[in-house]
């Protein structure tokens, strides 16, 4: 756990230090139109996962034949090797073409947290998910701060260079540090299930499928703002000069409350349900939304970016223990893969959403679409869990 813990903060610290300036190394290409970087700081942000969404299911049902470390040193390697290519692009079809290639090798952290959730007990699912996502946060947390000073201070190249190598001496932490316990998940498993199988288990489980679903909408909400933010700093701090450190401020600030939050969600989750906590996160995600829209200095904006981080920091590790509970040990990797893909889906979605509105209507009404997004996911899983509470009662009845 402790081995994983630290692997998953490097591999966050490492992906995140790049976001922050993602919008301005594409403004490094040439002399291009605020709404031409806005569209494409969306695309190139979001062709990752899109890849991603396809190859997902794949790693999950290869982790459950052949072990989720495998799959960690495979990810690993391929996300070091696609950044450190990235220091020597030289237009944005080939960052694209390079973040499009990065999204094969996506699923380091969903398959760390398979592996973990595989050999822990399901009453503490919650709680040990939630600590595995601290340092997954931790790593967000420190990750924009330090990319953004080191952009600022010695370029953009470099930085990809010290991103590759962290991630690298992750995948060399996890070859050496961790020994998957396959015999206790063979000793459990009573059959191989074929994808079929596995998607029929999904379409008989009403509330998981649109847990999965809701997934897609809670990740287009979170993604739509994310590569705009250096832009929305910008505007903010009226032309500072240090703008990559500012901006890494704002994204660390939601990195921060959901480390002092996500455990304790957890740990709530394995208490009342975890589909009951994850009613409540989206709610007030989406009042804390509204504020981000409003803000008029950075300050506000950190502030309310670090509330919001309070309570999103819930919504993964809630979403993965409940899969834990309801899906076969079996194939619980591709079930975690197909739920990932759905999140990579709406990964793709808010950042292409995003660039589109805020070309159009500007940045903060991203803020408004996305408040709207939250609010209407929230309400139709409260209702869907009361459908089911409902029919549950009629049916002993």
């Amino acid at each position: 756990m402790f081995i994983m813990w630290i692997a998953n903060f490097f591999v966050a610290a490492s992906a995140t230090m790049i976001l922050p300036f993602l919008s301005l190394f594409i403004e490094t290409f040439g002399n291009y139109s605020d709404s031409y970087v806005q569209r494409w700081s969306g695309f190139i942000f979001g062709i990752t996962f899109l890849t991603a969404f396809f190859v997902s299911p794949i790693w999950g049902r290869i982790g459950d034949k052949y072990g989720y470390k495998l799959i960690l040193l495979l990810t690993g390697s391929g996300i070091a090797t696609s950044i450190l290519l990235m220091s020597v692009v030289g237009s944005v079809h080939e960052l694209f073409i390079l973040r499009l290639l990065m999204g094969l090798a996506t699923g380091f952290i969903p398959t760390s947290m398979a592996l973990i959730s595989s050999q822990t007990p399901k009453e503490i699912a919650g709680k040990t998910l939630g600590t595995l996502q601290t340092g997954t946060v931790s790593g967000g947390l420190l990750g924009p701060l330090i990319g953004g000073m080191l952009a600022d201070s010695f370029g953009f190249a470099y930085t990809f260079f010290l991103t590759a190598a962290l991630i690298y001496g992750a995948v060399i932490l996890v070859a050496f540090g961790i020994k998957e316990n396959k015999e206790k998940i063979l000793t459990k498993k009573e059959k191989q299930y074929t994808r079929k199988e596995v998607l029929q288990t999904i379409m008989k489980k009403p509330l998981l499928l649109k847990i999965m679903i809701l997934s897609t909408l809670i990740q287009a909400g979170n993604f739509s703002i994310q590569p705009l933010l250096a832009l929305y700093v910008t505007d903010l701090t009226s032309g500072a000069s240090n703008i990559a450190l500012l901006a890494g401020f704002a994204f660390s600030a939601t990195g921060f409350g959901n480390l002092l939050a996500s455990r304790n969600w957890g740990k709530l989750g394995d208490n009342i349900g975890h589909e009951k906590v994850i009613v409540i996160l989206m709610l007030a995600s989406s009042l804390l939304f509204i504020p981000q829209a409003l803000a008029t200095s950075l300050w506000q904006l950190v502030l309310f970016r670090f509330l919001f981080g309070m309570v999103v920091g819930g919504l993964i590790p809630c979403m993965t223990a409940y899969i834990r509970y309801v899906a076969p040990l079996a194939m619980q990797g591709e079930v975690l893969g197909y739920n990932v893909s759905f999140r990579f889906l709406g990964n793709v979605i808010g950042p292409a959403m995003g660039g589109i509105i805020a070309g159009f209507y500007g940045i903060s009404t991203v803020f408004y679409i996305t408040s709207f997004i939250f609010l209407i996911s929230g309400i139709m899983l409260l209702y869907s869990i009361l459908h089911t509470e409902s029919a549950k009662k009629t049916v002993q009845s």
